[in-house]
């Protein structure tokens, strides 16, 4: 079943989609509401919403389709990383393989899938990032991968869009990503049971998804999300690992390889071509199973420059 989140004539509502349009849920409930039910609940919540009318799909604004209460993102591709470090002649390195590496991200910044997106003040390297994000289903800590299945809800498509100029400076620190990564994060364009996906399963557990992006209508990326390093599971665990992770709670699996993003392109060419984001482009993605985003690039906020840090002077002395 598909879920989604959309506003129309001011008015927010929460359904489910399918080929006639888009069927509200009668009793005003939320994606989070229903995810927090547990799926059997919720594709009973869904199912019930089909015998009212239909929205058509094209008279209405698409949201992210829930309000997480987090937001991880992983590096799950080794491809990627390939790709990101070649322009400085490096290798992928081992502490990339020895577990799989998150940071969280800003659960206020999240953009529906036809929204427009305006470049990060300040920044003159803007990316986009082709990403499926799992949505965790029910509450747990420490989870092993086998319980881990167990407590997925669906998926849905994630573009982390980057400030790349402003993200390598924040690392170059030992920290974050910060600013670089906090300004906008697409989701959608609904939210898909994982029930719907279980006939992509391969062998090792991976889900064999195919993953597209065009800027412009020019393709520039394709993968596999099954060539990702760990299946979600591996991530959902990892991610509750002397800790725990809620219902709603959404993890990305990271970049895709073979052009998922601009960087991995710019490490493997050697110089930033295809350009950089411009006000303007537009960004389409498409996974198999999960539908198409598309964002138009716009002009972000012109702000002051930051400040820079007043340098510590060794003539100054503590006072007790």
């Amino acid at each position: 079943m598909r879920f989604a989140t959309w506003e129309a004539e001011g008015r927010v509502q929460a359904g489910v989609v399918e080929a006639a349009g888009l069927h509200a849920l009668p009793d005003g409930r939320s994606i989070l509401d229903l995810v927090r039910a547990g799926l059997p609940a919720a594709l009973e919540a869904g199912a019930a919403a089909l015998d009212g009318p239909a929205v058509p799909l094209g008279s209405v604004r698409l949201l992210p389709p829930l309000t997480p209460p987090t937001v991880r993102d992983f590096v799950a591709f080794e491809e990627h990383v390939e790709g990101i470090v070649a322009g400085n002649g490096e290798a992928v390195v081992p502490e990339w393989y020895q577990a799989p590496t998150f940071y969280f991200t800003n659960p206020y910044a999240l953009v529906g899938a036809h929204d427009d997106v305006a470049v990060p003040p300040g920044s003159q390297r803007f990316d986009f990032e082709l990403e499926v994000a799992v949505v965790v289903g029910r509450d747990g800590a420490s989870l092993t991968p086998e319980t881990a299945r167990e407590h997925v809800f669906g998926y849905t498509i994630f573009n982390d869009w980057s400030a790349r100029d402003l993200q390598f400076r924040e690392m170059a620190v030992k920290l974050g990503p910060a600013k670089g990564k906090d300004s906008a994060t697409t989701l959608g364009p609904w939210l898909v049971t994982a029930d719907e996906l279980e006939p992509y399963r391969d062998a090792d557990g991976f889900l064999a998804l195919d993953m597209r992006v065009s800027v412009n209508g020019e393709q520039l990326g394709q993968d596999l999300l099954s060539n990702m390093g760990w299946p979600f599971e591996e991530l959902i665990s990892y991610a509750s690992r002397g800790t725990e992770v809620r219902a709603g709670d959404v993890l990305g699996s990271g970049t895709c390889g073979n052009g998922g993003c601009l960087a991995e392109l710019w490490g493997r060419h050697g110089a930033t071509a295809p350009p950089p984001l411009r006000p303007g482009d537009v960004v389409e993605m498409t996974v198999e199973g999960l539908g198409t985003i598309r964002n138009r690039v716009v002009e972000g906020l012109d702000l002051p420059p930051v400040a820079p840090a007043r340098p510590r002077s060794r003539a100054r002395t503590r006072t007790s």
